[in-house]
């Protein structure tokens, strides 16, 4: 019988493969990289082409006109004029906070501004290049196990995952996040297949620099990874163990070295962490970035943050609902299926087999993960669900296979003998059609949420919902008169049925501009904020950068950054750490930025670099918000002095008198605003201290352009009384 799976293979421990070419055939070599190893068919390396350029086209298409996230676009930015500012992370190239991040991404971004100029394709490279690169890696791990068309399936869906799509298009860490978690799995699998240390040793340090990528998130996976080693790896248990200890300590070394570096070194000689209590690393690991995210403010460990969610309430059913649904849950009710019904059919393998530890990987990966984001209480974005995408993925691609081979063999393609292949193959053969026809209808639940948001979506769903019935009634009419062909035409119209849905909306982010702070795809469906209404959009579609490109001049007549091409105008954005703030040009627009009580203009910048006087910063402001947008409006340095959500405990007054008294700083916004004010003891001495700057020393009159947020009324001539700029100088400081 006619089936879909790949001609056999060589046992994996074989180590057999097909002899080279020639040294000197180089025209075989060029050959083979267009058109894959001998054994393949011929339209296995093709259709990886295809896929890898078609993801490319999504990632990289108008790639200049990519705004990014202006947080860590400010950071990259201040690394590029300063290397002690590129080992920490700091937003500011005077290093006087860091991001609430480590800084692998950072480095990576910051390399490539090095290298290219500072810009918008020269920030956007790096993720683009490693969003095709984890499509690349999975379609290589899935095909070493599953054959080529599961890995064709897998590196579909991967390439067409709609929030996958959204984040590859922008400048936060998770697209690196995803290709070194990939990467780990690849040596994984490796480890397991031959029994050998050194590979699992290198999945360890993969791991690690995703640590240093976003902490805690990268270890979701761990579970997995030293559940299928310990079962499926070759050897005795004592030397699986033994493999096991070794690459635990080369995960410590890889994850903690630069945040022991970071800690032993004095707080006076080094920024502040951004996002911790107490300035230390170990701190933003386990509060912040670590049981903050998940327990949310009801932690008692390390700093919780606010529990902000963008993508709706926590609950099992959060990755379906409005925010969430189109973006990460078209193929996970065929996942889940296919999950369980692969590891049922290898349940008689050996402890060894490849296959069952691969079900077990990819399926460990995409529970954990739904299990983690689902149940978070903590800050949490829609884009974070892209680091479960691969499992997804996978089992799609390689559960999918799995299941058409029981569907068309029945257990006879499982190893079992004929007679009980024959009596059992027929309820087995049920479950490929069930799956393929409940994810349709979820598909067309995705797509009827979104209806009359354009021809696009309507087209899709008519698409999937036709390709759906053909595939189902196919496999059903195929299985019952045993016509090969007219199984495998409706497991291609399967595939279509599935990925279309996803296809609309990648094609959406792609084609569509989008919030640099929460990036997504498809159309709006809900408010962020738990859902409810008047929160920050979970499915923006808005530019988080005030309306304009990374590449395009600021307003007010700021000049360029010295040395730098183009380069992000202004805006308030970030990786939201609290409930109260809103995203992108929701919050500013035209050129201006909130202070924290006093709006922030090209015309204020442009009076302050005039007047710094050979002060460090230009200005320092209340939350890292402002503090990018400023930077990346003046090119300058600037403080903030209470990180991303205003409640670090970066600046005191002792530091702020320091400052002011070595001439290093001369300028300060000081706000009584509430959630992100400034610090109450530092405001009272600055008012009492400083020079209040009047608005007419750098404004022609426009009343929106500095006045108080808390006082609409207030005068345009000067500065109001809640809050505005104030000038300090080495005299004031008693």
């Amino acid at each position: 019988m006619t089936t879909l799976a790949p001609p056999p293979t060589s046992s994996p421990s074989s180590g057999h493969r097909a002899a080279p070419p020639a040294d000197g055939d180089f025209v075989a070599r060029g050959r083979r990289l267009f058109t894959g190893p001998a054994e393949d068919p011929r339209w296995t390396r093709p259709a990886l082409w295809a896929i890898l350029l078609a993801a490319t086209a999504l990632y990289a298409w108008n790639i200049t006109s990519i705004s990014g996230n202006s947080f860590y676009n400010a950071a990259v930015y201040s690394g590029t004029k300063s290397w002690k500012a590129f080992f920490f992370g700091a937003l500011d190239s005077g290093s006087f906070i860091t991001v609430d991040k480590p800084p692998f991404a950072l480095w990576v971004m910051g390399l490539s501004a090095r290298a290219f100029g500072f810009g918008t394709w020269q920030l956007a490279l790096p993720m683009v290049a490693v969003g095709t690169g984890s499509v690349a890696l999975l379609h290589r791990m899935v095909k070493r196990d599953f054959g080529p068309v599961a890995a064709t399936v897998a590196a579909l869906a991967l390439a067409l995952t709609p929030i996958t799509v959204a984040i590859n298009r922008d400048t936060n860490p998770d697209p690196i996040l995803v290709f070194l978690m990939l990467l780990g799995a690849a040596g994984l699998l490796k480890a397991v297949r031959t029994g050998r240390l050194m590979p699992l040793v290198w999945s360890a340090v993969a791991i690690g620099f995703a640590f240093n990528t976003k902490m805690m998130q990268a270890y979701v996976v761990l579970p997995a990874f030293f559940l299928v080693h310990l079962w499926a790896a070759h050897g005795s248990l004592g030397r699986r163990i033994r493999h096991l200890a070794v690459a635990t300590v080369a995960l410590a070394v890889s994850s903690a070295w630069w945040m022991v570096v970071v800690d032993l070194i004095p707080a006076s000689s080094r920024p502040y962490i951004g996002g911790s209590t107490d300035n230390t690393v170990w701190d933003l690991v386990i509060g912040y970035n670590g049981f903050g995210r998940i327990f949310g403010a009801g932690s008692s460990v390390g700093s919780a943050g606010n529990g902000a969610s963008f993508g709706g309430s926590a609950g099992v059913h959060r990755l379906f609902n409005e925010i969430m649904g189109g973006q990460i849950s078209w193929l996970i009710p065929f996942a889940a299926i296919a999950l369980i019904a692969g590891l049922v059919l290898r349940g008689r393998a050996p402890r060894t087999d490849a296959k069952r530890a691969a079900l077990m990987l990819w399926g460990g990966w995409f529970v954990l993960h739904y299990l983690t984001f689902a149940l978070a209480e903590g800050t949490f974005h829609p884009y974070y669900v892209t680091a479960m995408a691969p499992g997804i993925a996978a089992l799609a691609g390689a559960g999918g296979v799995t299941l058409y081979r029981a569907f068309c063999q029945g257990l006879a393609a499982m190893g079992a003998p004929p007679a009980r292949a024959e009596s059992k193959a027929w309820g087995r053969g049920w479950v490929l059609p069930a799956a393929v026809a409940a994810s349709t209808a979820w598909a067309i639940v995705l797509l009827q949420r979104v209806s009359g948001s354009g021809t696009l979506y309507t087209v899709a769903e008519i698409v999937v919902g036709v390709a759906g019935t053909v595939a189902v009634l196919g496999l059903l009419a195929g299985r019952f008169t045993r016509r090969d062909r007219l199984i495998g035409f409706a497991a291609l119209a399967a595939v279509v049925a599935l990925l279309a849905g996803p296809a609309a909306y990648s094609v959406s982010a792609a084609t569509s501009a989008t919030n640099g702070t929460n990036p997504t795809a498809g159309p709006s469906t809900g408010g962020g904020m738990g859902g409810g209404p008047g929160g920050a959009s979970g499915s923006s579609r808005t530019s988080g950068t005030g309306g304009r490109s990374m590449g395009e001049p600021p307003s007010g007549g700021g000049s360029a950054p010295s040395g730098s091409g183009t380069r992000p105008s202004g805006g308030v954005t970030g990786d939201g750490g609290t409930g109260g703030s809103e995203t992108g040009s929701d919050r500013t627009g035209g050129g201006q930025m909130d202070g924290g009580g006093t709006q922030v203009s090209s015309a204020m910048i442009t009076y302050l670099k005039k007047h710094q006087d050979g002060a460090t910063w230009l200005l320092a402001v209340a939350t890292d918000q402002t503090a990018s947008s400023i930077i990346l409006e003046s090119g300058q340095p600037v403080i903030s002095m209470g990180g991303w959500s205003g409640s670090d405990n970066a600046m005191t007054l002792a530091k702020l008198k320091s400052l002011v008294k070595s001439g290093k700083l001369h300028y300060i916004i000081v706000s009584s605003d509430g959630g992100q004010g400034t610090n109450s003891e530092i405001a009272t001495w600055v008012k009492a201290h400083g020079t209040a700057v009047k608005s007419s020393a750098y404004s022609s009159g426009s009343s929106s352009t500095t006045s108080s947020s808390t006082s609409s009324a207030s005068s345009t001539s000067s500065t109001s009384s809640t809050g505005g700029l104030y000038r300090l100088d080495a005299s004031d400081v008693g």
